[in-house]
């Protein structure tokens, strides 16, 4: 499960590029506040993992995974500082199922979008997380789906195993890039979160995040307290689309993103 995670003013990137290094006091708060993020959450995981788990399998409740989920990304936003704006929220189809389709810069990316967009969103998620102790055991319990991005037959499964879900009524969020861009570029569109969205005949909600990677760079575990910008584009609606359609459908998608991301901030 997604738990985790500057209140500056500074303005997102638009094009996710990463932020200069920080220097003196600056640097000192920021790897202050970075390193009682990682311990408080790590300490929440530790306290609260354990009896959710338990209950959640015992009563068959995984919504009680979620509702901790939401409590610890909210804690580690607020600890180390990075305030958010979504600009966009009339956009999101409450009441329905869809799947949210995002640009990737950062880490901060899916806790940020699982905790804004969504109160039960699902993930598809590396293989290697699920070796994490108590989050590993979690994420399968709460209908997140495990894939091996290297194998490409189990990553199949992992699709019609998604797919299936979204069919029966639980939304999803996918980066169809596949891995965090480093120039905030966006990279080659992936199919399979398309796909799952035509088979389930359910609306594609493309997604900007803008700021990521000014708050968190690539290979560094030091969270800057930036301001970061979700902006939610037009659903898509799928019905009626076949497989035939399903590169008309990134096609619209991608076009959305990449406006979302180069229009002008607002107020």
């Amino acid at each position: 499960m997604p738990l985790m995670m500057p209140n500056a003013d500074e303005a997102p990137r638009a094009g996710g590029r990463a932020a200069p290094r920080l220097t003196g006091v600056a640097g000192l708060v920021a790897a202050f506040r970075s390193a009682a993020t990682y311990l408080a959450v790590g300490a929440y995981v530790a306290v609260v993992g354990p009896p959710g788990l338990l209950f959640a399998r015992l009563f068959d409740q995984p919504g009680l995974l979620y509702v901790l989920s939401h409590g610890g990304v909210g804690l580690g936003l607020a600890l180390s500082g990075i305030s958010y704006r979504l600009e966009g929220a009339d956009r999101l189809p409450r009441g329905r199922t869809a799947v949210y389709c995002a640009n990737h810069t950062s880490n901060i990316d899916a806790p940020l979008l699982f905790h804004l967009l969504h109160p039960r969103l699902h993930m598809l998620y590396k293989v290697e997380f699920g070796r994490m102790p108590i989050l590993g055991r979690a994420a399968p319990l709460a209908g997140f789906v495990p894939v091996e991005r290297h194998n490409p037959e189990q990553s199949q499964r992992a699709v019609d195993a998604a797919a299936a879900l979204v069919a029966g009524g639980h939304s999803f969020l996918v980066f169809p890039e596949g891995t965090r861009s480093r120039t905030g570029e966006l990279l080659p569109f992936k199919k399979g979160g398309f796909i799952m969205a035509i088979k389930a005949q359910v609306p594609v909600v493309p997604v900007a995040i803008l700021g990521g990677a000014a708050a968190m760079n690539k290979g560094s575990r030091l969270i800057r307290p930036v301001r970061v910008e979700v902006r939610v584009g037009r659903p898509i609606e799928t019905a009626g689309m076949t497989f035939d359609d399903r590169d008309r459908l990134i096609a619209q998608a991608r076009r959305q993103i990449e406006d979302l991301v180069a229009a002008a901030p607002r107020g």
